[in-house]
Parts: C-alpha cells; sequence; structure tokens
C-alpha cells in the first residue's frame, strides 16, 4: 500500500458551538469547513473531522491525543486558557496532572466541551 495517505481523525460533538471555540480558540486549530454536518480543522497536515450528532455519549478512554516537545509548557498554555486536566486514582500524577510511565513518557489528559477525552505525550 502507499503510505503517501493522510490520517483523518474523527470526534464527535453535540455542542458545535462550543466546539468551534474549544478547537480553534483553545487548541489554536485552523477551521477549514463548517457545514451542518460537521467541522473540519487543520492541525498541522493532519485533518480533524469533529462530527455533529444528535446526542453525544462520550466514550470511557482517550479519543485523540497529541505529541508535545514539552509536557508542562503545553499544560500551562491550555490552562491558562481555561483547561481543566483530568486526575485518575489509580495513576500517580504530580501536580500539573501527568502520570509518567514506566518507560520515562509523559501523559496528561483533558476534555473537551462534549466530554471526549483527549491527551498530550511527551515521549521518553
Amino acid at each position: 500500500m502507499d503510505n503517501s495517505r493522510e490520517p483523518v481523525s474523527f470526534i464527535a460533538t453535540d455542542e458545535p458551538d462550543a466546539a468551534r471555540a474549544f478547537y480553534t480558540d483553545v487548541m489554536g486549530l485552523k477551521l477549514r469547513e463548517a457545514t451542518p454536518y460537521a467541522l473540519v480543522f487543520l492541525d498541522g497536515h493532519h485533518v480533524l473531522r469533529v462530527q455533529i450528532i444528535s446526542e453525544m455519549q462520550p466514550v470511557g478512554y482517550t479519543v485523540h491525543g497529541w505529541q508535545a516537545v514539552n509536557i508542562v509548557d503545553e499544560i500551562k498554555i491550555l490552562v491558562s486558557r481555561g483547561v481543566q486536566f483530568q486526575r485518575f486514582e489509580q495513576l500517580p500524577q504530580d501536580d500539573l496532572g501527568i502520570w509518567t510511565t514506566p518507560d520515562g513518557s509523559k501523559i496528561a489528559w483533558f476534555t473537551d466541551p462534549s466530554g471526549n477525552t483527549l491527551s498530550l505525550t511527551e515521549y521518553a
């Protein structure tokens, strides 16, 4: 297979106005297209398609994430924009909500306005 294809990620929302504001103003993505069916954002060369649905049922796992060069700096920027990072009782997380994996990678989780779990990861 030809590996020149670019991936497209899909996330759902039942709050398109809140999703539009979150992904543009908070996450800094460029809105490429808005239709009654989806909001399409550019994230570098990657496309994130936020599908507009009538009823949202968030799932209990991470649906989308970003690699961070410096996770602490990224978290500080997002916190300044109103993002709250999640805490999980079963994971030892630091004051910023970062869990360090056994291999030394660092991960932190947060949600979008529809309850989709998103993450930042700084790989070791």
